[in-house]
């Protein structure tokens, strides 16, 4: 009976976690290696990072603080045009742009998440909505700047001048997408770092029972909003990256439709697991591209595998793994 009991009380959970980030550190090491062996090519990778680092962004907010928001593409898209228009008019700087791209989204974010911080569930959802789309119609009927529904065009990243030497990310995929690898190591060890602290560790008791967490004594308001504008600022970094990665900002980067797509791969992935969001966008990226090229009706099969995964895997892909290795 103590040996069976032993056994039980034996569970491999706490290596999960370190298992699951060995696995998705060795494939997104090898990508050139492996990728191209598939079909896939390097720029494929690239979209899965930027994306798999806005769904992680939004997930701060939905998966570990329980709030809801239906327009975080407003600072993904605030984020590229950040970028454009910063390599565009200013200076041919890559760091300079995603620092311009990170402070317009995350400024946005922090002074609108002032307004809303005391709606909740569907009042929040919806304001959120409102003030993407505000962004999305600012964009589009700026010609003079933004360049309308055209986009903004005519500027490229520029090639990273560390002092000692020179990395060409212009024309070299390899290398640009190890820089996108970089940047997003960075941001997800911030963001691991942030839910490992007592900051991160409040966020949960708020998303678990928040009149619980405001009877202790919790600031609950000033939480969400610090969540929401630090979730915010990485998805700036994320939309910065993206127009890094295009050489181009279009207003759809602003819309909806995008919040919505954001949603999806969070939820596919499992917004309960901090990978979870990385697995859905790879998800998400590789079949929009992969049925988009025999279809126009992409989404439609798309939103087919994400009814099907809510409802026979509610935890989200790597949730219900996770779930299948605890048990």
């Amino acid at each position: 009976m103590s040996a069976t009991t032993s056994a039980v009380r034996a569970p491999s959970a706490p290596v999960r976690p370190w298992l699951t980030a060995i696995i998705v550190w060795a494939l997104l090491l090898t990508v050139p290696i492996w990728l191209p062996m598939l079909g896939g090519y390097t720029a494929l990778a690239g979209r899965v990072l930027v994306l798999g680092l806005a769904a992680m962004s939004f997930n701060l907010l939905l998966g570990f603080t329980g709030v809801m928001s239906f327009g975080h593409a407003a600072y993904f898209g605030l984020g590229a045009y950040g970028a454009g228009l910063t390599l565009k008019y200013l200076a041919a700087s890559t760091p300079l742009a995603m620092l311009a791209g990170v402070l317009l989204g995350g400024l946005a974010g922090t002074l609108f998440g002032l307004l809303i911080v005391r709606r909740r569930g569907v009042y929040f959802a919806m304001v959120t909505v409102a003030f993407g789309q505000i962004a999305f119609y600012v964009a589009y009927s700026w010609d003079s700047l933004t360049g309308g529904y055209d986009g903004l065009r005519g500027f490229s990243r520029a090639p990273l001048n560390l002092g000692f030497a020179t990395i060409d990310i212009t024309n070299n995929s390899v290398a640009f997408y190890y820089f996108l690898l970089v940047v997003f190591a960075i941001a997800t060890g911030l963001q691991g770092l942030l839910l490992a602290s007592p900051f991160g560790r409040t966020l949960l008791a708020i998303r678990e029972n928040e009149r619980r967490a405001r009877f202790l004594g919790t600031p609950i308001e000033r939480h969400i909003w610090l969540s929401f504008s630090i979730s915010c600022c990485f998805t700036a970094l994320a939309g910065s990256l993206y127009a890094l990665l295009n050489n181009f900002a279009d207003p759809m980067g602003l819309h909806y439709s995008l919040s919505g797509e954001i949603v999806i791969m969070t939820v596919m992935g499992g917004m309960r697991a901090f990978w979870g969001p990385l697995i859905g966008a790879a998800l998400f990226v590789v079949l929009q591209d992969y049925i988009s090229s025999m279809t126009v009706n992409w989404m439609s099969f798309v939103g087919l595998i994400f009814v099907l995964v809510v409802l026979f895997f509610p935890r989200g892909l790597l949730g219900m793994l996770q779930g299948r290795g605890a048990k």
